[in-house]
């Protein structure tokens, strides 16, 4: 493409240079520079790509973008936001990949990742051909690639987008963090359905104050715009008992669908039944009634189950259908995800990092736990400091034992993070807790005093399958540690 053409969205932009010159490819990345591309210079948190851009001009690139001057010999296109400007270009770019797809955008502080898997599932059964992004991973097709980002920067998502259009996709669900929002990466995405799962404390340390984060929120359901073109009609999918719904429904010009269990909603569910076999319940919406059986334990799964249940619905698929699809899923990756190794209590694994995804996660536990409860929790280092407190108080709430050790320390001390989370716990008695720096010894711990009947929650890591400390990017799975110390407990 002309470098011309590209640029003909932007305003204003300014060019020092040729401008007919063609452009073969986009990148922030001053490394990923091939001949014939264009470079964006972004000012990071660290990191400013206009330091890089001679580099780049040495690697091949025929032109930069930045917001700043830069004495290269190469075009310069001059904008006053190069965040802005990269998700103009990056769409038209990729011709606008989104208009060729249904994009659902699924938001919220907890429930993004079994959400999106519940409503590809549903959208997989009746034969349509999807694609899926988000924190486990993106897959275009039938081929999974590992992501770095919970959303990928908006170059990085076009191209995706890009490349589900080459091979037919029809749909794609992407979970959409609040920083993506903020940082504009799904700007140029022509969003189809938006969906809301709650809003918790999480992230303080980026948004600095809840109102700015439910803002950062908000922003996915704004960006739905205002035509209402029946070919195309756009849906704000939200939970009625989060109070933030009422705000995101004031931003929307869609249409809004609700959900919920307290409170009135368009589909809602009761006689909610939760046992170590998975969760039951009656969902009453606008195309009926039906009772469901999942696999999946938790009231916090039946309001999954009731957001993917909407989008189903919105999209016309019949209420028997989608219950068929729901029951089917026997559960997502690392999210209250079961440790079988021939042992007579439970293990499961959770990503449970947030005050209220642990209380969700240990109310569900406390509901079929018939002996102890062992919780295994620690939070990341170079994060919101202020959960942290929060979470120790949490988990010895619920639990007859916590274990309080590390969660990915990154940069930090792990030892000033226990502190932090033991300043929280106040009157606590002192047999209700304990703290262990090493994760795996804190596992190895909890497994060799349960017994039959117990129930240990490993929550935080979910489905990673490493832990950061110091900068160095360590081997460490719950589920084969856990595995680990089974096999240990079983020979002693």
């Amino acid at each position: 493409m002309l470098l011309r053409d590209l640029l003909a969205p932007l305003l204003p932009v300014s060019v020092i240079g040729e401008d007919s010159i063609e452009i073969t490819s986009l990148t922030a990345d001053s490394r990923k520079v091939k001949p014939g591309c264009l470079f964006v210079c972004l000012t990071g948190f660290t990191v400013d790509g206009h330091q890089y851009a001679a580099q780049a001009v040495e690697n091949g690139a025929v032109a930069i973008l930045a917001e700043k001057d830069v004495d290269v010999p190469a075009t310069v296109v001059r904008v006053p936001d190069t965040r802005r400007a990269m998700a103009m270009l990056a769409d038209r770019f990729y011709g606008s990949p989104t208009r060729q797809l249904k994009v659902i955008g699924v938001t919220g502080t907890n429930g993004k990742t079994t959400t999106t898997h519940l409503i590809d599932k549903i959208l997989r059964d009746q034969k349509k051909k999807t694609g899926l992004i988000g924190t486990i991973h993106m897959r275009i097709g039938e081929v999974t690639e590992e992501i770095k980002n919970t959303t990928p920067d908006a170059l990085e998502l076009q191209e995706s987008f890009r490349r589900m259009c080459d091979i037919g996709t029809e749909y794609a669900t992407i979970e959409v963090s609040s920083h993506a929002l903020e940082l504009g990466r799904v700007r140029g995405c022509d969003i189809h359905t938006a969906v809301f799962t709650n809003l918790t404390q999480d992230h303080l340390d980026y948004h600095k104050t809840m109102e700015n984060y439910r803002h950062a929120k908000s922003l996915l359901f704004a960006q739905l715009g205002n035509s209402y073109d029946p070919q195309r009609l756009k849906t704000a999918v939200l939970n009625a008992d989060d109070e933030a719904s009422r705000f995101f429904a004031t931003v929307t010009p869609a249409r809004v669908i609700t959900y919920g269990i307290d409170q009135a909603a368009d589909i809602r569910a009761d006689e909610i039944e939760i046992s170590t076999q998975g969760t039951t319940f009656v969902a009453h919406t606008f195309a009926g009634s039906i009772r469901l059986s999942l696999k999946l334990m938790g009231k916090f799964n039946v309001y999954n189950a009731l957001a993917a249940i909407a989008v189903g619905l919105a999209e016309g698929i019949p209420l028997a259908e989608i219950k068929a699809s729901l029951e089917q899923v026997p559960g997502v990756n690392g999210r209250f995800e079961s440790v079988q190794a021939g042992q007579p209590f439970a293990v499961l694994v959770d990503y449970s990092h947030t005050p209220d995804s642990l209380e969700n996660a240990l109310v569900t536990v406390k509901e079929f736990a018939k002996g102890k409860i062992f919780c295994i929790v620690g939070c990341g280092g170079d994060r919101d400091k202020t959960k942290r407190p929060i979470m120790a108080r949490i988990a010895t709430k619920y639990a007859d034992l916590a274990v309080l050790t590390s969660d990915n320390p990154r940069s930090e001390d792990p030892e000033a993070i226990l502190a932090d989370m033991l300043a929280g716990l106040g009157e606590v008695a002192p047999e209700r807790y304990t703290a262990m720096v090493d994760r795996r010894e804190a596992i190895s711990h909890a497994v060799s005093l349960a017994s039959e009947g117990d129930v240990i929650l490993i929550a935080g890591k979910g489905h990673e399958t490493y832990q950061i400390i110091k900068g160095e990017v360590l081997p460490f799975d719950d589920r084969e540690v856990a595995k680990e110390a089974i096999a240990r407990w079983k020979s002693e």
